[in-house]
C-alpha cells in the first residue's frame, strides 16, 4: 500500500508539469518575447517564445507609481515576471534580461519570485511603442516603499525587452 501511495504521489506530482507544458502553445503572430533555457514549459527549441496576446491572456495585474523617466503617475498593466516565471517552471538560478538594444542586467530567481517586479505591455491603457519603452517594459512599484527606489532595483527595470535567458 505504501509503494503504491508513493507512485501514485510520484504520478501527481508529474502531471502538473506535464499538463503546463501542453498548455504553452506556439504565438501565431511574432513573438515579441524570448525567454531561454533549460525548463519545463516551452513551445519552442529549449525556449518559450510568446507574442502579445499570449501575454495578455495570462493573469495580469498592474498598479499606478511614478518613474524617474517619465512624468507624472503612470498606470503599469502587465504581467508579474514571478508568475511567469513559476509558470515556465523556473525556479532557480538566474535570469538575464535583456532589451532590444541589447543593454541587459542579471537578476537572481529569487530576487524575482515573490516579488512586484511587473512586466508591463500597458501603459496609462496604450500598447507601448519601442519608441516609447515597449513593447515590454520591466517595472516595479516605486511609490510604493523606499526598497524600490535605488540604484539596483532602477537598473534592473529594462525597458524594450524582447530576451530573458536562463543560466544556472
Amino acid at each position: 500500500m505504501r509503494v503504491l501511495t508513493s507512485a501514485l504521489l510520484s504520478v501527481a506530482m508529474l502531471l502538473p508539469i506535464a499538463v503546463r507544458a501542453e498548455q504553452l502553445v506556439p504565438p501565431t503572430e511574432a513573438p515579441v518575447l524570448t525567454v531561454a533555457g533549460e525548463f519545463s514549459n516551452q513551445n519552442s527549441n529549449n525556449a518559450a517564445l510568446f507574442d502579445m496576446a499570449m501575454l495578455q491572456a495570462l493573469p495580469q495585474t498592474g498598479f499606478t507609481t511614478t518613474t524617474i523617466w517619465t512624468e507624472g503617475p503612470q498606470e503599469f498593466t502587465g504581467v508579474r515576471l514571478d508568475d511567469l516565471l513559476r509558470d515556465l517552471g523556473i525556479e532557480d538560478g538566474t535570469v538575464k534580461i535583456t532589451a532590444i538594444n541589447d543593454y541587459s542586467v542579471d537578476i537572481p530567481v529569487n530576487d524575482l519570485l515573490g516579488s512586484e517586479a511587473l512586466l508591463a505591455y500597458l501603459r496609462n491603457g496604450e500598447e507601448m511603442s519601442i519608441r516609447d519603452k515597449g513593447p515590454l517594459w520591466l517595472v516595479y512599484p516605486y511609490d510604493k516603499d523606499d526598497k524600490f527606489r535605488n540604484e539596483v532595483i532602477y537598473s534592473r527595470s529594462v525597458w524594450q525587452v524582447d530576451r530573458i535567458i536562463l543560466s544556472e
